[in-house]
């Protein structure tokens, strides 16, 4: 896939998540999504606890690290594909 169109599709995908309720998703997808968008966006997870640090982020920081070994353009398919399965739902 181009790198252009790769950033393209991947936008759209963020846009038509932004339009879904978290109600809607299951929490499995949440963190599927939120590690993905997380690699495609920043790149690999840093381990670093925070002040503020909850079982909630512990548990979207260990989706995220256990996908920090996939490359950006992996992460920004990957949603892509979850993003496009959920809207044919």
């Amino acid at each position: 896939m181009i790198e252009n169109d790769l950033d393209k599709q991947f936008d759209e995908a963020v846009n038509e998540a932004s339009k879904m309720t978290q109600a809607s998703l299951p929490q499995d997808v949440q963190l599927r999504l939120y590690a993905f968008y997380k690699q495609a966006t920043s790149g690999s997870a840093q381990y670093g606890q925070s002040d503020n640090f909850d079982l909630r982020n512990a548990f979207k920081l260990n989706a995220w690290m256990q996908i920090s070994h996939i490359s950006i353009e992996e992460a920004k398919e990957n949603y892509i594909e979850i993003i496009n399965s959920l809207l044919k739902k």
